[in-house]
């Protein structure tokens, strides 16, 4: 896929080049995960997402520690109990880890959702930063080199002036 659009954006360059022979292209490259790294509020965003994923897993500590305590209450008392105890018992397990289960994976979507939810203003301010730079310097094209699908470029590293725009 990722050949598929490169070769299309190199067919596409081609005949732009060659339409518009007597306009100069200006191509730039930033890497955006330097970028991202650079930014101050990625550390916020990231201690908040820690925090938050704290919590959960501390929830999920103590609905497994319940498990496991009434786990090794049924196994010590299993051969005392009658067999309408230990029916109700196992089934008591049975859903108690069910809801264990269910509470990671939906644990798991809420922090991938709090990630975005973190992570998109970041990312909005470092695409806005990348567009205005390429306007006031007049770029055609800006290409990401952090997707490394890019084999070879010729052109000038904008991160120098988007870090000048974001004040880094």
């Amino acid at each position: 896929m990722k050949k598929i659009a490169l070769l299309l954006f190199v067919s596409c360059f081609v005949v732009l080049s060659s339409l518009n022979a007597q306009t100069r292209l200006k191509i730039g490259h930033i890497d955006s995960s330097e970028l991202l790294l650079l930014m101050p509020e990625r550390d916020s965003a990231r201690t908040k997402l820690e925090a938050h994923a704290r919590q959960l897993e501390s929830q999920l500590t103590a609905m497994s520690s319940e498990f496991e305590s009434k786990y090794q209450d049924f196994a010590a008392q299993q051969a005392t109990m009658s067999e309408l105890i230990k029916q109700t018992k196992t089934r008591e397990l049975q859903e108690l880890q069910s809801r264990i289960e269910s509470f990671q994976q939906s644990a798991q979507e809420e922090l991938e959702t709090k990630e975005a939810e973190l992570l998109n203003p970041i990312l909005s301010k470092a695409k806005q930063a990348i567009e205005d730079v390429a306007k006031e310097n007049g770029f055609t094209y800006i290409l990401d080199v952090s997707s490394g699908a890019l084999l070879y470029f010729e052109g000038e590293n904008i991160l120098p002036l988007v870090k000048r725009k974001l004040g880094l």
